[in-house]
């Protein structure tokens, strides 16, 4: 009936709120006629619920949830199985009504009974699955019990667990097979060899060491120096790739200014990534970011399998994945194998913008009014085209001495948001530290100005092989149009409108 949703539920239920309705009309009634039968009767019916509320809410039953999520962690679009284990801890006996807390994006909470009909062991044994499309952390749970007292008369529901962090990781697009990568030896290593002498027989030999098979001796070397000599292999090293991941704020301005603007993949009211709420600390991201945090993941993911260690740097020389609350390690710059590929993974889950916003670079722009930094979830207030002291150069000296000290052991790849000439030139000499430079600029499709041209040539004078995309731009497309571009001839190329589906 109507008139019992106006009693709140979570306190008495419907029987206990009855009790408490009768007691206050004997208690009138025993009031108005003088019968001390019907104040007894009055005073123990209201009393009841009273009581029945005050165990509920001190004698408690306690619980241990044991939560696990499989795969973990799992790529976005990628079915995640969660299984939740539920016991209780202490004494205790009757029925609860349970509710595992999601977020909004993944639908309705489930609900379910304890103890379960299968239960064994006092253990009750749950299964649900889940599905994001969004990469990002995300607290599932808390699961909340639901219970009463023996006599029903009262309700009290309260969190049993902290709940657990479900990371959802960027899933890599397959890319075509090209010659970007440079020479390779058997397995993807590179061979090298070391020339230490004039001889090329002292060169090719050395000492016979117990273990090394006969056939490898080298008898004219073994004649010359009087002892047992064995040819010396090709020394193999891994090749290196060093991958540049641009996390600036003010280098995807269209992002901000209505371009799909900032999702929700964030952090929940309690301060924990992945809310997905539509709290106000949500990860800073956008349509285009989103793109280039793909290419990140599928650019390592190709060269990893093609046996590449890996370098990430963002665009000032720091470890990229510094201010990923996601990142296993924040400080680690190199990652190997497939542990490594998985690290990865993880830091690109949570990764977002960072830094101020420069408005001045798409002023003209007619998306609009242009908002303010402050108006920036999770952002500080800057000075709108003034960088902030604390933050460090954009391809500066850090970063230069970075790829110098790895110089011409792998490619360099870049993927970066919007670019200014300027800092297209201050990016341009750090080509001739690797063995090729490639850079893919995810731009606004529909900046027509002349600065990304400027930014593409400025690139191409150092040596890059420079690609504007857009967020629309088949990823596939855009790295196969690296091997279509001649750095000594076009050097820079635009696929922005000749692009397929978002990756």
């Amino acid at each position: 009936m109507a008139w019992r949703d106006r009693f709140p539920g979570h306190i008495f239920s419907t029987r206990g709120w009855g009790l408490l309705g009768a007691g206050a009309i004997f208690l009138l009634a025993a009031q108005i006629m003088g019968r001390r039968d019907l104040l007894a009767l009055a005073v123990l019916l209201l009393i009841l619920p009273l009581l029945s509320l005050a165990g509920t809410r001190v004698l408690k039953p306690r619980f241990r949830v044991y939560r696990e999520f499989s795969p973990s962690p799992v790529e976005t679009s990628a079915r995640a199985t969660v299984r939740l284990a539920v016991a209780r801890s202490g004494p205790g006996a009757g029925h609860a009504i349970m509710e595992e807390h999601l977020p909004a994006r993944f639908g309705e909470s489930p609900v379910f009974h304890f103890p379960a009909r299968t239960a064994a062991g006092g253990t009750s044994r749950y299964e649900y699955h889940l599905r994001s499309t969004k990469r990002g952390q995300f607290r599932i749970g808390p699961v909340t019990a639901e219970f009463s007292d023996p006599f029903g008369l009262s309700v009290h529901r309260h969190a049993i667990d902290d709940g657990d962090l479900l990371t959802v990781t960027p899933a890599a697009v397959e890319l075509p097979a090209t010659g970007l990568a440079g020479a390779r030896g058997h397995d993807g290593v590179t061979a090298t060899r070391v020339r230490a002498n004039p001889s090329d027989d002292d060169v090719m030999t050395r000492e016979y060491r117990h273990g090394d098979p006969m056939r490898r001796v080298h008898w004219a070397a073994t004649a010359r120096h009087g002892a047992l000599m064995v040819r010396q292999e090709e020394s193999v090293t891994t090749p290196e790739a060093t991958i540049i991941l641009d996390q600036r704020l003010s280098a995807y301005p269209h992002g901000v200014l209505g371009h799909g603007g900032f999702s929700a993949a964030g952090r929940s009211h309690s301060g924990h990534p992945g809310g997905g709420d539509g709290s106000s600390h949500e990860l800073l991201t956008c349509d285009a970011f989103e793109w280039a945090v793909t290419a990140a993941m599928s650019i390592g993911a190709h060269l990893a399998d093609r046996n590449y260690s890996l370098r990430f740097l963002d665009s000032a020389g720091a470890p990229a994945f510094r201010q990923s609350p996601s990142a296993p390690d924040p400080e680690a710059e190199e990652y190997t194998g497939a542990s490594g590929l998985q690290s990865i993974a993880e830091s690109l889950a949570a990764i977002q913008l960072s830094g101020p916003h420069h408005t001045h670079l798409h002023r003209n722009r007619a998306h609009g009014p242009r908002p303010q930094p402050s108006d920036i979830p999770g952002q500080e207030a800057a000075r709108t085209g003034e960088p902030s002291g604390s933050v460090p150069q954009a391809f500066g000296d850090a970063l230069l001495d970075k790829l110098s000290a790895h110089r011409l052991r792998g490619p360099i790849l870049a993927v970066l948001g919007s670019l200014t000439p300027a800092e297209a030139r201050a990016l341009s000499p750090a080509a001739a530290f690797g063995a090729n430079a490639f850079a893919l600029l995810v731009t606004d499709q529909s900046d027509d100005s002349g600065e990304v041209s400027g930014a593409l040539e400025a690139l191409r004078l150092g040596g890059w092989r420079a690609v504007a995309v857009s967020a629309r731009t088949s990823l596939p497309d855009a790295w196969a149009a690296f091997d279509q571009t001649d750095p000594a001839m076009a050097g820079a190329a635009d696929v922005r409108r000749g692009a397929g589906g978002r990756p």
